[in-house]
């Protein structure tokens, strides 16, 4: 699945292509005291336009950034200038730890396939000392057509009977001492702890710390082997609130894994319901 993934090098050589379409994903939770849309506005790759995952997202659901409903979706990416038959390039400022993969996932769950990460993100490229501006492009509506693909998604009701038919396996992309419910929780929720049954695998782990690249993908494979994961059996991502789960959906996406879903409404939704079990 290697077309779901750029490097830096390739992105320059394709900034004027006529079918390439950069996204600026960035996203900080609020305890980060960062703003990405001023980020964004200050430098960004040029040609790149903003995707606000909490904008582009369900508002009148109280947990955050749900997905919105596809004529939602639909329209709020053609006003980006974003497209059938477009190659999206999705990027962040943190590298390889935050929305990009997300917005990667909310892509090809609407039925957008060409869509892309770029390894390394905003840092990298920076780093690299490559072209910015701090001018947003014109806008350039574009035509899309969404055609949701259910089998990326999962609710708490399908996570709950999951619990006890154990069809698929529910992997947490949650540091350990949230997994454990030794830490503090991101979000404002009754409970600590995971969901019965899942296994731990931190997105993190997944990340080169210093380059801020995803690691090689013999060494996420060895990661995902210890964590005891089988590769022949669906996979449930979940995390606080369905962004780094898209982390670990991606990595095995990449390693060829062709049923993986996510649980949007994560531990914000789970550790606030009275009916959920915890371990």
């Amino acid at each position: 699945m290697s077309n779901a993934i750029v490097t830096t090098d390739w992105l320059e050589a394709h900034l004027k292509a006529p079918d390439v379409r950069v996204v600026d994903a960035s996203y900080y939770p609020k305890i980060a005291n960062r703003n990405p849309r001023e980020e964004y506005d200050a430098e960004h790759i040029p040609g790149a336009v903003f995707f606000d995952i909490d904008d582009i997202a369900d508002q009148a659901n109280p947990l955050p950034h749900m997905l919105p409903a596809p004529e939602k979706f639909a329209s709020k990416v053609r006003k980006l200038g974003l497209g059938n038959g477009h190659k999206i390039v999705v990027y962040d400022t943190t590298g390889f730890a935050s929305a990009a993969c997300r917005v990667w996932w909310m892509f090809r769950y609407f039925g957008h396939r060409d869509v892309a990460i770029l390894d390394g993100g905003f840092p990298k490229w920076l780093r690299e000392q490559r072209a910015v501006e701090d001018m947003p492009p014109m806008p350039r509506d574009r035509h899309f057509i969404p055609h949701v693909n259910h089998t990326l998604l999962r609710d708490f009701e399908q996570v709950k009977a999951n619990i006890e038919l154990g069809r698929e396996q529910t992997v947490d992309a949650r540091a350990a001492g949230r997994f454990n419910g030794t830490d503090p929780e991101l979000w404002p929720v009754k409970k600590g702890g995971h969901i019965p049954g899942s296994t731990n695998l931190p997105f993190a782990d997944l990340i080169d710390e210093r380059e801020r690249t995803l690691k090689p993908l013999d060494q996420i494979k060895a990661r995902i082997d210890a964590a005891g994961i089988d590769m022949h059996k669906p996979v449930i991502a979940t995390c606080g609130s369905g962004v780094t789960a898209c982390v670990v959906a991606f990595a095995l996406h990449l390693l060829g894994h062709q049923d993986v879903s996510v649980y949007d409404g994560s531990w914000a939704e789970w550790g606030n319901r009275d009916d959920a079990p915890v371990a």
